[in-house]
């Protein structure tokens, strides 16, 4: 232990209430600096007891804080102290200031009581009231801060002029217009994958399509159109060539010779017979719409209209589709066209292989229009004979074992709407599409051979009717057809259609397959999307010559900006009391954490079998000394030995050793503050059940760990080092700060308090039909660090991104109408926490795709003014509302991949590159940062849109504000991709998947497969709630 001096061990304690937190994830965590895996933690809880007499300071006075005659809040001396190493200390002036610094300014206001306790409501958010202190939480020790200079003005000041009112429909709104272009940084020159395209000078008409009779295949209905075109063109058409978008809508450059007009057309129908082909009639009727304006679409570009012209780029965007949708090889899905002639096939296991393809869009910039190609892959059927796809689904080697009732239903959600052709008639190869599986084997089955009612047997039928012996008849058949009239085919004389997109859920495996596919280094990326470019051709497709439209073939060269890294403050005990990150890392040697969390009281259970007991006990010594060394004051000792349990009994193993623990602290008036878990490498839906069973029905919180850390000796130590991190912050400490936070110098956040918000909204995997989604909202609760969030969480109705919970009433018989609310609560606990009413608000919302912008701005910027005034009349605090998008095709590339200084070890760009100028929007205020260091294949910028922005900021202060927040992510010691309170939410929202199923893994949170919705209030009136967290966890941040 460090002899510190008198003069150094100056220490505010101050009582701390934790709150409700959302999730935390099981998946590796890609962005840390180790090879840890699953670092899960702990909060002391209420009932612990006070720490030993070494770690006591102070006398009897009583706890909780008081509040001075003129509103400034005394400091209470009751409770656990910490060990020296655990405080750094500071001048007095701070002792005075309370938990964010500022002296108090005004009464309690509307928060009531103005008590400091924790916040009300279960894992979902209910009505709040005024919050009492609780005497026995434990104290957190708050890092020194330089006094505030009420001299100092910093930019970002606001005023009550500054609210605007919230505009009642998406016509009136208008996002904030780009407040100039940012400066700060070291200026660079970086390449995008936007490529330059020519606006056309043409009359684009628009041409209503109905083809009779009606059918649901947009194969089908560019086939009839196609042979439209080729019969007609050169007469009746005027020599025009259309772009069709497979439905509705025909347009071409110029008018057609008519206003309106019928065809008729046959199309030959391919039925697999192989002999004569059958003709299909339809009735093809055109009729004139309107001429779609290319003029508004310029001024839009120029900065001169507000309102993008989004028919004319929905036609640019279907014209450049037309070509590669016509050829035969290549199957598009969304935006993105796959074809095996792109480049190689992979397996990935279970049947499925990946397909390389691109994506392409038409985007308005402030260059002009450009063409946004990246390369993509995803997961498609392996063309293979059904008994062989059913064989690498259940992983078998033979097909002598009946199949159990979980593999039929395994089965049969994979091939469900697959088409198939069958093999057992020559050249006759019939397709058809499965609807499902009988429920007997073939063996079993018969089927109507007349009239009369005779019944066959099918394998019978198949032997007299094909001379086929069916050799699995202990095997169902496929069902086809439709469930009135259903044909059943034995699985063995089918075959899979080449060029299906596997559109459900991935195993581990195949996502760890498919990521070994696209992971690739960016100068690769780069040389392939050029690649892509020229072999695509625009110059030479038929369409974009048609409509006038020329795209460059060269990639666009953009001015960036390198923001600097800030510097991170560690405890003032350690060697290294700061520290520079160097390429968005760093790491804990010679640091201490700034404030360390209390383990007193833990045990450890081992569910791997390949981890013996004494194994156990080392690792879990080693880790407690790890936590020891990084500044925390754990307990080497657990207060039982480890135990090894049985995973298929998790629920028994648990109680007990719970129960025994507890038998043994209860007399002491102690409770138990973490259990540690070692877990098999694949281990199911363990990690799942344990959380739900600790979370939501002992009251207790976890760490678990898996088996390969346990056994990873290379990088044991960095390991450690890791979930130490993890832990400490889910016991209340705090990592590190931002130096800048302490010496009040963060504009737009120092100046007034301020609460940062992040949400997200998590759906189910594709295939789930009637599971909720999860949406959660963290919100700071420390100012001016900004360091500490706390999640709450709720279920709604499936794939509804509007978050419904923000805010809501209810009615009660006795109060009346009863405000509630995520947003509610969380403010009250940041007036809680901070002894601050929050004076500014800065929203951060993950997973909105543009097309969403208008309809989540008005619902949630509504919610939170609604939150806010039920709180105090006319408190309106301003809010900047900025969507964080990490799913689009934009990627940065060096100016030159050999320049060591503008790459790192990656080869990707630094952390730290910002883009606001040419490949942005025209007008509106977004940019793209890339904050972190690539580990693997090529960086993804997040891309930054700001919807509503009353605290005017300007482009400098946004810009250096987010990047500088990547740097406080609690899990790791390297900067990360999306600001931590969009990331922090995720991680909730993925937690609380747990509870209703705990067998979800990483993939639980799936976001590219199948529509959203975004229907108002009132969608989710069935929607199962989640279970209630205990009162003890859900006041700690175990989401981390």
């Amino acid at each position: 232990m460090l002899d510190l001096g008198e003069d150094d061990i100056i220490m505010v304690r101050k009582r701390r209430t934790e709150l409700p937190s959302g999730g935390e994830s099981s998946r590796p965590q890609q962005e840390s600096s180790g090879g840890g895996s699953g670092g899960r933690g702990y909060q002391p809880r209420p009932s612990e007891g006070t720490a030993p007499p070494s770690q006591q300071h102070g006398g009897g006075q009583q706890g909780g804080r008081g509040r001075g005659p003129q509103g400034s809040r005394s400091v209470g001396h009751s409770g656990r102290g910490m060990t020296p190493q655990q405080q750094y200390g500071g001048p007095p002036e701070y002792q005075g200031h309370g938990r964010g610094g500022l002296p108090q300014q005004g009464g309690r206001g509307w928060f009531g009581s103005g008590g400091h306790g924790g916040m009300s409501g279960g894992l979902g958010v209910g009505p709040s009231a005024s919050i009492p202190a609780d005497p026995k939480l434990p104290e957190l020790h708050q890092a020194i801060h330089v006094p505030y200079q009420p001299g100092v003005i910093l930019p970002g000041g606001t005023s009550s002029e500054a609210i605007q009112p919230v505009p009642a429909s998406s016509k009136s709104m208008r996002f904030p217009l780009r407040p100039g272009k940012g400066s700060t940084g070291t200026k660079c020159i970086v390449k995008a994958n936007h490529f330059f395209a020519e606006l056309p000078d043409k009359d684009l008409h628009h041409y209503d399509v109905t083809i009779t009779p009606e059918v649901p295949s947009r194969a089908v209905n560019r086939a009839v159109i196609g042979q439209l075109v080729r019969l007609y063109r050169e007469t009746h058409l005027g020599k025009r060539l259309p772009a069709y978008d497979g439905r509705k809508s025909l347009y071409t450059a110029g008018p057609l010779p008519f206003q309106s007009k019928a065809f008729r057309i046959a199309l030959p129908d391919d039925d697999g017979s192989g002999g004569q082909r059958r003709e299909r009639e339809f009735k093809v009727a055109i009729k004139f719409v309107a001429c779609a304006d290319l003029h508004h679409l310029g001024l839009f570009l120029q900065g001169r209209q507000a309102d993008a012209p989004q028919e004319a780029l929905q036609i640019l965007d279907i014209v450049l589709r037309e070509l590669p949708t016509s050829r035969p090889s290549y199957c598009p899905v969304g935006r993105s066209f796959y074809s095996p002639d792109l480049g190689r096939r992979q397996s990935l296991g279970g049947g499925l292989e990946s397909w390389r393809g691109f994506y392409q869009s038409i985007r308005p910039t402030q260059m002009g229009l450009s063409l946004n190609i990246d390369i993509t892959s995803t997961a498609f059927f392996e063309p293979l004979p059904v008994i062989e796809f059913v064989m690498q689904l259940l992983n078998r080697n033979n097909t002598s074992k009946p199949l159990s009732d979980p593999d039929r239903v395994k089965i049969k959600k994979a091939l469900r709407g697959v088409r198939v052709e069958v093999t057992h008639r020559g050249n006759m190869r019939r397709k058809y599409r499965i609807s499902g599986l009988t429920s007997q084997a073939t063996r079993e089955l018969t089927f109507p051979i007349d009239e009369r009612g005779t019944m066959k047997p099918v394998v019978e039928y198949f032997y007299e009717s094909y001379g086929f012996v069916i050799q699995h008849p202990q095997w169902p058949c496929l069902q086809v057809g439709n469930e009135q009239r259903p044909n059943y085919l034995p699985m063995e004389v089918c075959k899979i259609v080449e060029g299906q997109r596997y559109s459900k859920k991935l195993n581990k495996g195949q996502i760890r397959n498919l990521l070994g596919v696209t992971c690739q280094r960016p100068q690769q990326t780069e040389y392939d999307i050029v690649k892509t470019v020229r072999h695509n051709a625009y110059h030479d497709d038929p369409y974009a010559k048609e409509f006038g439209i020329i795209i460059s073939e060269q990639l666009a060269t953009v001015e960036a900006r390198t923001l600097p890294a800030p510097r991170l403050k560690y405890h003032d005990a350690g060697r290294e009391k700061d520290c520079l990150p160097q390429v968005g890392q760093w790491n804990m040697t010679n640091k201490r954490m700034v404030n360390g969390g209390v383990v007193n009281n833990w045990i450890c259970i081992n569910f791997s079998r390949d981890v013996q007991d004494s194994v156990a006990r080392s690792f879990c010594h080693d880790l407690a000394q790890m936590c020891c060394i990084s500044g925390m004051a754990f307990n080497l000792e657990p207060v039982l030995p480890p135990v090894t349990g049985r995973p298929d009994q998790v629920d028994r193993v648990l109680k007990t050793r719970y129960h025994d623990a507890m038998t043994r602290l209860q007399p002491q008036r102690k409770g138990l503050d973490l259990a540690i878990f070692i877990l098999p490498d694949e281990n199911g839906s363990l990690y799942g059940d344990l959380k739900r069973i600790c979370e939501t029905d002992l009251g207790l919180v976890s760490q678990c760990c898996l088996t390969k850390l346990v056994f990873d000796v290379k990088r044991r130590k960095q390991s450690l080092a890791n979930v130490a991190l993890k832990i400490n912050v889910k016991v209340g400490g705090r990592n590190t700060v931002l130096v800048d936070a302490l010496s009040w110098r963060i504009p737009f956040v120092s100046d007034l308090p301020t609460i940062i918000f992040g949400a997200d909204v998590t759906h189910p995997h594709p295939g789930e039909d009637s599971s909720p989604s999860i949406a959660a909202v963290v919100a700071s609760q420390d100012w001016p660090e900004i360091t500490k969030y706390a999640g709450l969480v709720c279920a709604q109705a499936h794939r509804v991104e509007l978050i419904q919970d923000l805010f809501k009433t209810s009615q009660d018989p006795v109060r009346g109408t009863v405000s509630g609310g995520m947003i509610r609560e969380l403010l009250i606990s940041f007036r809680s926490a901070t002894g601050q009413k929050p004076k500014r608000i800065i929203f951060y919302r993950d997973g909105v795709s543009e097309g969403q912008f208008y309809q989540v701005l008005l619902y949630e910027l509504d919610a939170i003014r609604k939150a806010c005034a039920s709180l105090e009349p006319n408190y309106q605090p301003p809010v900047t509302f900025v969507v964080v998008q990490k799913r689009h095709h934009t990627r940065l590339f060096a100016n030159n991949h050999h320049d060591h200084n503008t790459v790192d070890r990656s080869g990707n760009i630094l952390p730290g590159t910002v883009v606001d100028s040419q490949i942005c929007h025209p007008t509106e205020f977004d940019f793209y940062l890339c904050s972190h260091a690539g580990i693997k294949g090529t960086s993804r910028p997040a891309h930054y849109h700001v919807l509503w922005d009353e605290n005017k900021f300007t482009a400098d202060g946004l810009q250096s504000l987010t990047n500088n927040l990547c740097y406080t992510y609690a899990r790791c010691t390297r900067s990360v991709s999306i600001v931590p309170p969009a990331y922090y939410a995720h991680l909730a929202a993925f937690r609380a998947r747990f509870y209703m199923d705990p067998g979800s893994s990483e993939s639980g949170s799936v976001r590219e497969a199948g529509p959203r919705s975004s229907r108002g209030p009132g969608v989710n009136a069935a929607v199962r709630p989640l279970p209630a967290l205990k009162e003890n966890v859900k006041r700690v941040m175990f989401y981390c």
